[in-house]
């Protein structure tokens, strides 16, 4: 059976479309069906039904997704296994928002410059759901913020960034003091249901700030938009650059003591590919350094 063939029956499940599928594994979309039709005769059930210009998954090919996943993963691992001599194979990597943009980008260009046979997939999304992937091995690490809670021995945690609390405002408002700022301005609040803006509910309320809540997002650029535009002002870490051009604000410092916001690399202990964890944790302490020394 041809592995790219299960490839691209995965493609076209997670999508939904032979056409976005062609696109993606830039193919025609009559080599995409071909390639389903194919497969379907070798297995001997119909994967995917057609209605039309969309498709949708049969009971029978529900049942093989999964598998056929697991599958691809493992022959991509025969590559680091068989290869001790060199570092090559795929990282599957999660990554949140802010870090996906800002930190990232800067790592993964060390780790391709310096291992060109690593294959890096990358799965965008919150960093709770971002731990849960590590755990259950779909990935094999993630760019998150710390964890609440404390976590499994078979996971690790390292520390990349901190990211203090800061005031963002207009800078019309750059000399007003950004207690007096919390507590008059309409607040844009950084979502209390995630884990970065409990730090800023939990800076409000030790200091007996009492906001006049008008928004509230789990979208840091979204939020410096926003502020920009007037329309009130915020308390958000300060993350990574680069943030939305043509903004005019000021980062205000907090006048009491805060808890930072953390953000670092999960990963599990018992992944095959764990020499590729190693290079990413390697090349991702070498560029925070280079970040910090640009910064002074």
């Amino acid at each position: 059976m041809e592995t790219q063939f299960l490839h691209t029956f995965i493609t076209v499940a997670d999508h939904g479309s032979m056409a976005a599928a062609a696109r993606l594994l830039n193919i025609t979309p009559a080599a995409v069906a071909q390639q389903i039709r194919t497969l379907e005769r070798e297995i001997g059930a119909t994967l995917i039904a057609r209605v039309g210009r969309t498709v949708s998954v049969t009971e029978e090919g529900s049942r093989i997704l999964q598998r056929s996943r697991d599958l691809l993963r493992n022959v991509a691992d025969l590559r680091s296994v068989a290869n001790e001599s060199g570092v090559s194979g795929e990282l599957r990597l999660g990554a949140c928002p802010t870090a996906l943009a800002g930190m990232l980008p800067d790592v993964l260009a060390r780790m391709v410059e310096t291992f060109p046979r690593i294959n890096v997939f990358i799965k965008p999304g919150y960093s709770v759901d971002l731990y849960r992937d590590v755990e259950t091995g779909d990935l094999d690490a993630a760019v998150v913020l710390q964890a609440p809670f404390p976590l499994p021995k078979t996971r690790e945690w390292q520390l990349l960034r901190e990211e203090p609390l800061v005031v963002l405002a207009p800078r019309s408002m750059a000399a007003r003091d950004p207690h007096e700022l919390l507590a008059s301005e309409p607040l844009i609040r950084y979502d209390r249901n995630q884990w970065g803006g409990r730090q800023a509910d939990d800076y409000l309320r030790a200091n007996g700030i009492v906001p006049r809540e008008r928004f509230e997002l789990n979208a840091l650029n979204a939020i410096a938009v926003m502020v920009d535009r007037g329309l009130g002002v915020s308390l958000v870490p300060d993350w990574a650059q680069p943030w939305p051009e043509g903004l005019d604000l000021v980062r205000l410092p907090l006048p009491k003591p805060s808890e930072p916001r953390r953000i670092g690399i999960v990963w599990s202990r018992s992944s095959v590919r764990v020499r590729l964890v190693t290079v990413l944790l390697q090349e991702s302490r070498k560029a925070m350094e280079q970040t910090r020394a640009s910064a002074r």
